[in-house]
């Protein structure tokens, strides 16, 4: 059985960032809370040893983000932004009219962003996947959560510059 596969484009210092925060959790953070896993436990009884369950519950946060990262960096494309050809495409700066607001966004994955206060929006997300590959001037709608068609114009499209 085939399996679809989630490629997402990374910068080179998402990328890099991301693999120093995967090894950190994987190896230091893994020890630390570990480290505090069993000082809980030498406390006593488990049932009622609220730093054991808090650890717990930590390790468990942490093993899925390993887990997440590992995910993404093994499918990750990584490189410059694609130069905009005025098509809305991953890793591209999308200025558009969204239920009469204009907003700016960038498309891909938050990972990309870092620091940077840009919204961000998946390509699988409902307005990624309305949107893309759509030209400057074009108008496409998609279906929100709550079952609302909302109406989207592509109204600017930039290479994304790392702000």
């Amino acid at each position: 059985m085939a399996q679809d596969v989630t490629v997402t484009w990374l910068t080179q210092e998402a990328f890099d960032r991301l693999t120093a925060e995967l090894e950190e959790l994987s190896t230091r953070g893994r020890d630390e809370i570990a480290k505090r896993i069993e000082a809980a436990r030498d406390e006593g009884d488990l049932k009622e040893n609220g730093g054991y369950h808090a650890a717990k519950d930590e390790q468990g946060k942490q093993e899925a983000r390993i887990r997440q990262l590992t995910e993404l960096l093994r499918t990750a494309q990584v490189g410059e932004a694609p130069e905009s050809s005025g098509v809305v495409e991953p890793g591209t700066v999308i200025t558009a009219v969204i239920a009469g607001d204009e907003e700016r966004f960038l498309i891909g994955s938050r990972e990309i962003a870092g620091d940077s206060e840009l919204d961000v929006f998946s390509e699988q997300s409902p307005l990624g996947a309305a949107i893309l590959g759509l030209k400057v001037g074009d108008v496409a709608s998609y279906t929100a959560p709550n079952g609302r068609e909302i109406s989207v114009e592509v109204t600017g499209v930039e290479t994304w510059s790392g702000q």
